[in-house]
């Protein structure tokens, strides 16, 4: 299948899932939700028709398949921690068996490398090799998902999740003295942790806090009674969706301070996004960044493929549903990280170019991510027009 025929599947695809996890009735949107289901719409069919040779950027990395990508800045270096796709030769599709993932490497780029024109056209980037790998984790047997990183006084942090040994997701914490590891891993998760996906937000005050959650293969919807259960439950398309989860992180990042809190998004009534709502709901990969005063709490839609965002005025939330950072991009998942580098803001990505659509063969891509004046975000398409 040739890379056009695998976009117009992905936009079939997404059409088809569109209805939300739980409930699979369709369910027209209302008036506030018209909008954004008109965009998702015109995004798909144009990503299912366009040349796909045509990107707005190379990928980072070539020499391994690398997704999930997590930016920071750290020591002067912009530093990316992603997940490290391979070819496990698993073919079975249930709950993610194909992200087999077993290590993770670090990559950094020079500041300076960190223009439009250099990440069009591909810049310097250095591996810096396995940082973590799966056989030193005592606790995790399988799948590392993506990760992500963070500095405190000196030390740095890698947050990441995996199965432990009855095949349940948890988060767990590595530390190392240098950014680019190697790190050493806790030898047991955090407690209290589940699902996938952690996201690290420093505050103007230095506190940390920690985003996580994923349904489907990420099994949030094995967590709604409070404890895990080993039955999926996806809330009815009229009701609230399932919320992804924050904690404040302990004074030395190891642990939660406090039980987990539901995130809520929110529409412009106020009202929470519901499960039917699948063009705006959230599905994983949260991300969370701070812009002029405002919180701006940012994640992947899942099976209509985009990554969106809402803002709020504390890193609890409520947030409020505002756009699309992201439209669809070559493959089935999409997962980001934003990070400001000397006054200018950049979208760190994923798609499946060099794969030539594989959905779990990726490589990370950036781009220069623009707040207009009113402070939305303006939506990057992954194509040249």
């Amino acid at each position: 299948m040739n890379k056009s025929k695998n976009l117009l599947v992905l936009a079939l695809g997404a059409a088809l899932f569109g209805s939300g996890c739980g409930d699979k009735t369709a369910t027209a949107p209302s008036t506030a939700e018209t909008t954004s289901s008109a965009v998702a719409s015109s995004a798909l069919m144009s990503a299912a028709t366009r040349d796909d040779d045509k990107f707005i950027g190379k990928p980072l990395v070539s020499h391994i398949y690398t997704a999930d990508p997590s930016a920071h800045v750290f020591n002067d270096r912009v530093y990316i921690y992603p997940s490290n796709d391979i070819d496990s030769g698993i073919t079975s599709t249930g709950e993610g068996d194909k992200f087999d993932m077993k290590d993770y490497h670090v990559f950094s780029i020079d500041k300076k490398a960190m223009e439009k024109s250099s990440l069009e056209n591909g810049a310097e980037v250095t591996d810096h090799g396995a940082a973590l790998k799966l056989e030193d984790i005592p606790w995790a047997s399988r799948q590392l998902w993506a990760p992500d990183a963070a500095e405190k006084e000196g030390k740095f942090f890698l947050f990441f999740p995996a199965k432990d040994t009855d095949g349940i997701f948890r988060i767990g914490v590595a530390t190392s003295d240098s950014p680019s590891g190697p790190f050493a891993a806790e030898p047991e998760p955090i407690k209290g942790s589940f699902s996938i996906d952690p996201a690290v937000f420093k505050d103007d005050d230095g506190s940390h806090y920690l985003y996580f959650g994923g349904i489907w293969g990420g099994q949030l919807q094995r967590w709604s009674s409070g404890s895990y259960v080993d039955e999926d439950k996806y809330p009815a398309s009229n009701e609230p969706a399932l919320t992804p989860k924050v904690a404040r992180l302990s004074g030395d990042l190891l642990q939660f301070a406090e039980a987990p809190r539901d995130v809520q998004i929110l529409d412009n009534a106020g009202n929470p996004l519901l499960g039917s709502d699948s063009n705006r709901r959230f599905f994983e990969g949260a991300w969370l960044h701070k812009f002029n005063g405002k919180y701006y709490f940012s994640y992947s839609t899942g099976d209509t493929h985009y990554i969106a965002y809402a803002t709020g005025d504390s890193p609890y939330g409520p947030f409020t549903h505002q756009g699309i950072v992201l439209m669809p991009v070559m493959g089935w998942t999409t997962h980001h990280s934003i990070v400001e580098v000397d006054g200018k803001w950049f979208l760190f990505y994923h798609d499946s170019e060099i794969s030539g659509g594989k959905t779990y063969l990726r490589n990370i891509k950036a781009t220069e991510l623009i707040h207009n004046e009113d402070g939305s975000i303006r939506t990057v398409d992954a194509y040249l027009n």
